[in-house]
């Protein structure tokens, strides 16, 4: 796997790295090598990891669980 091991990265590097990959992601997805595609899972599972171990507790908005999902895919009666 390329890029620093995200253990290393500071709050506001861990942070920039995320949003470039995550930005990347469809791109790589659909137009790059199955290679590519593999380093870019491992890269961005390392990154999320991290950022999870640093931020367990972390805000979850109810709309982005599976409850909130529900209730939004609800008819109006």
């Amino acid at each position: 796997m390329g890029g620093v091991d995200p253990r290393r990265l500071d709050d506001q590097e861990l942070a920039k790295e995320l949003e470039t990959i995550h930005r990347t992601r469809h791109d790589t997805l659909l137009h790059g090598s199955n290679d590519a595609l593999r380093t870019h899972n491992e890269r961005m599972a390392a990154l999320e990891g991290e950022y999870l171990r640093r931020h367990p507790r972390r805000p979850v908005i109810g709309g982005r669980t599976r409850a909130g999902a529900r209730s939004r895919g609800e008819a109006p009666s």
